[in-house]
């Protein structure tokens, strides 16, 4: 699967988690991810997936595309959507070192999918929203 990408295109509904998780996973898979490195590209796809889910539309409904592949650098997953521009990556880092009762709601998703990547980007593209996600691969040739 060297150089070569799958798309999945569905509505922006926390109803198809799975669906996506399991477009995600599948790629992850066939280009032979790492099982612990697996697990976490799925917990920051889901925080992606789900925020785009609860704020890129607002009153109203849209489409996320995914795009998984596999090169020589790693697997790269790409989530777009063509809801409000938001940079997800211009969130600060939550207080993780706060007591559990006195921390603000929200800021873990972001920290996630910070956290359980190699690399995350994101960029506004003719109307749409681009996260892109990348795992890269070990010295034994796995990502």
């Amino acid at each position: 699967m060297e150089n070569e990408t799958d798309t999945l295109r569905c509505a922006a509904d926390v109803g198809n988690l799975a669906e996506v998780t399991g477009f995600v996973e599948a790629h992850a898979e066939r280009c032979a991810l790492d099982t612990g490195k697996g697990i976490g590209l799925l917990i920051a796809v889901e925080e992606a997936f789900v925020n785009v889910c609860h704020y890129a539309y607002p009153g109203g409904t849209g489409d996320v595309e995914l795009a998984c592949g596999c090169d020589r650098g790693g697997f790269v997953v790409t989530m777009m959507d063509w809801g409000i521009p938001f940079d997800i990556l211009s969130l600060p880092e939550p207080d993780t070192g706060a007591d559990l009762m006195g921390r603000k709601i929200g800021g873990l998703g972001v920290h996630f999918i910070r956290t359980l990547t190699d690399e995350v980007s994101y960029r506004r593209d003719e109307g749409r929203n681009v996260l892109r996600m990348v795992l890269q691969r070990t010295d034994d040739g796995t990502a």
